[in-house]
């Protein structure tokens, strides 16, 4: 499959006269903020030239353009997965079209386990750092013209963004908790003993994406911003399994205060400046 994020984004480009320079990628937990979008154009990824569909519940694999909270955006409503079978350079595809459309500042989200103490099941969380366990790098091989193949990855998430994610949360009367997100392959969940190993690398929460895209999002010179829903306790931590429908379920419990709080961020970063104070941090 070629990859031509050009391509897509002239796609984009053709259904909408929006020209929005936040993204944000929907994952498990706040698929339902799409409801809340003022839609004015919705493409499908199979719409877009190289781009693969969502095989996995909860992840609708649309682009919605429109407006939340006042702000111009572009919204990835689910996303590709490495475990689904597609390669890093599938699943980070749909960062790179945003890019080519327009978009300089991205909010990441998922749903992940918890793995810290102070971490609860319906808890969220702004990650300030993380931990890439996939095994895999989504820069291997040869990069693309003009663009770097050695990425400083040493603030890959920026501290204006993740301070207006602080301060939508505290405007909401929300708690958002903070710490290191660890990512790993899936699509088995982790055993107690992997568990205990990462958290003595220091990792506080772990799901099953987002990290590839923020590597490809700086690569890009995104401004990168993550968030994560606490959906369950990582293995060892619970006293049930882990389910993907236990998942899905807090994630509807958590879609409320999901919506609440990702449209008072954007609200802010439309009345404030962290659209371009991410460059610099």
């Amino acid at each position: 499959m070629q990859l031509n994020p050009q391509a897509a984004a002239k796609v984009l480009n053709a259904a909408t006269s929006l020209r929005p320079i936040l993204g944000i990628v929907l994952g498990s937990a706040f698929g339902q903020v799409a409801k809340s979008i003022e839609v004015d154009a919705t493409v499908d990824f199979a719409d877009l030239p190289g781009c693969a569909a969502s095989s996995v519940e909860g992840h609708t694999g649309q682009f919605i353009i429109g407006r939340l909270g006042g702000a111009d955006v572009v919204v990835q409503a689910g996303r590709l997965h490495y475990y689904e079978g597609h390669s890093m350079a599938q699943v980070t595809y749909p960062i790179r079209v945003m890019a080519a459309f327009g978009v300089e500042q991205v909010l990441l989200t998922n749903a992940a386990g918890g793995i810290a103490t102070d971490l609860a099941v319906g808890d969220f969380m702004r990650i300030i750092d993380h931990i890439n366990l996939m095994g895999a790098n989504p820069l291997r091989g040869e990069a693309a013209a003009g663009l770097p193949g050695f990425v400083d990855m040493s603030a890959a998430y920026s501290e204006s963004l993740g301070q207006a994610l602080g301060q939508a949360a505290a405007d909401c009367g929300i708690e958002l908790k903070s710490g290191v997100f660890a990512a790993v392959s899936g699509p088995s969940y982790e055993t107690p003993a992997e568990i205990r190993a990462f958290a003595t690398l220091g990792a506080d929460a772990i799901a099953m994406s987002t990290v590839p895209e923020v590597i490809v999002a700086r690569q890009l010179g995104l401004g990168v911003s993550g968030l994560s829903c606490i959906t369950n306790a990582a293995a060892g931590l619970a006293k049930s399994a882990i389910s993907h429908g236990e998942v899905l379920e807090q994630s509807r419990q958590a879609s409320d205060r999901a919506t609440r709080l990702l449209k008072r961020f954007c609200e802010l970063v439309r009345n404030g400046t962290q659209l371009n104070a991410g460059f610099q941090d």
